[in-house]
């Protein structure tokens, strides 16, 4: 079978692997050379670099025999033109879905915005780890109370500094990082407050909370949005059986 896999998640990496072993043709699309980049010695198979836009999906789209949503539980926009290109072009399309944490002891927010609002008349620094696309949401805040962790990129970098941000305090790291590491950071920079989305197990939120827990951080988390797709070994499942596709 020829698949499209979109991803550059833990679980998208793992999946395509599997599949490639199975005998299936997969080519996988990336939104980042990072991507790409932690994909390279695992995935022997097509990778695609660069963020698709509706045009280019609904090209692409309908060369494969199946199309597949492995992208972050957090992406939604990406999540939708996959939905609305595969019905567009009549390509199946399943959603490869992250199990989510535990939120218990976190203060729940339903976006960025809403946490930045929550912490305006709060005092101390803030470690922000929802990602350099959302810092635009924390303008308001005093940039100097601010420790964005990001990832080691331009684009990373220059979101930090559009924003005001002191060099001193951008966390430039690829993760998912430890609980020791975690409990350093907060400690180092003096942390009062931790903003983070729920990325699962993949994505280091156990750990990331269970520091924060350690050294008496709240932990402000934004709500993941919903989400219907499957686990990783129930898709591989019905693919293995030569189930439906479309299923």
């Amino acid at each position: 079978m020829k698949i499209l896999l979109f991803g550059g998640t833990t679980e998208g990496r793992l999946l395509a692997c599997a599949l490639t072993q199975r005998g299936h043709q997969v080519t996988v699309s990336v939104a980042t050379p990072l991507g790409a980049e932690v994909l390279a010695g695992h995935f022997t198979g097509e990778v695609l670099t660069g963020r698709l836009d509706r045009t280019a999906m609904k090209t692409l789209l309908p060369a494969y025999d199946l199309c597949i949503d492995a992208t972050h539980p957090y992406a939604q926009e990406v999540s939708r033109l996959l939905r609305e290109t595969s019905t567009e072009t009549g390509t199946p399309l399943r959603r490869l879905a992250r199990q989510a944490g535990d939120p218990e002891g976190c203060i729940p927010v339903d976006s960025c915005a809403q946490a930045a609002e929550f912490l305006q008349d709060k005092e101390g620094n803030v470690l922000l780890t929802t990602g350099s696309k959302e810092l635009a949401a924390f303008a308001a805040l005093s940039p100097d109370r601010l420790f964005p962790r990001v990832l080691p990129t331009h684009a990373g970098l220059d979101a930090c500094l559009s924003l005001g941000i002191p060099h001193s305090n951008i966390l430039a790291l690829q993760g998912p990082f430890t609980q020791a590491m975690n409990q350093a950071m907060l400690e180092q920079y003096h942390i009062r407050w931790l903003v983070t989305k729920d990325g699962g197990s993949p994505g280091g939120f156990a750990d990331k909370l269970t520091a924060a827990q350690a050294v008496g951080v709240p932990v402000l988390l934004v709500r993941r949005p919903p989400d219907g797709g499957e686990r990783l070994e129930d898709l591989l499942n019905d693919l293995e059986r030569g189930e439906n596709p479309c299923k």
